[in-house]
């Protein structure tokens, strides 16, 4: 996929927890020489042992923010996300995770509050329960004073950041900090002017197009 966004010219950012994107790593800089890509790695936590509980299956901390290092040297505007932030869990990491990605060379930072949409609810206080559940009662109270009451909000500007005291607190850390490790830099702009279907790529689709009619 990412070769066709690079054969086309067209500008994308990529949103991952995988430090498997540096596969990519060749394309990714030919297409940052033309201000067609950004990168975006998600840091949950810099404990690996909290990190093998909620995300057993991905990339350790350290390794995503070897990740980070490694596209920042190669030219590629390279951000972190500290997310999902959960109250009374990791949300206490958040300085932290901020300072560790600008000495990686992150160029920006965002975070994301935990969301719990539809069925997650269920499976996250199933997790809780099973992992920490000393700690169970008041993650989730402190995630419905976030969320209005509940375990979730799903009103467009509110969904990422909540709402309430405890979630204008976070939200003050992360622009002190973000600040402290010089994440003044807003979102890298790509250039949205170069994108141009190829010649041979045109023909392609007039001749699907053509089968399709018949």
């Amino acid at each position: 996929m990412l070769e066709v966004l690079d054969r086309f010219n067209h500008p994308c950012t990529i949103v991952t927890k995988s430090a498997g994107v540096l596969r990519d790593l060749d394309i990714l800089e030919r297409m940052a020489k033309r201000r067609l890509v950004s990168v975006c790695i998600s840091v949950t936590t810099l404990d690996p042992a909290l990190a093998r509980t909620m995300e057993p299956r991905a990339p350790t901390p350290a390794r995503r923010l070897c990740a980070v290092a490694e596209l920042t040297r190669a030219g590629i505007p390279t951000g972190v996300l500290a997310a999902p932030m959960i109250p009374g869990l990791n949300d206490a990491e958040m300085e932290r995770i901020l300072e560790a990605a600008a000495r990686a060379g992150a160029r920006s930072a965002g975070y994301v509050l935990l969301r719990l949409p539809h069925e997650l609810r269920q499976m996250f206080e199933a997790w809780l329960n099973e992992h920490a559940p000393d700690r169970a009662k008041h993650v989730l109270s402190l995630i419905r004073q976030t969320r209005g009451g509940q375990l979730n909000d799903a009103r467009f500007g509110h969904r990422f950041s909540g709402s309430g005291a405890y979630a204008d607190l976070l939200a003050r850390r992360f622009e002190r900090a973000a600040r402290q490790w010089g994440f003044t830099e807003s979102r890298v702009g790509l250039d949205c002017s170069a994108f141009r279907v190829p010649a041979d790529a045109k023909q392609g689709l007039a001749e699907a197009q053509m089968t399709l009619g018949f």
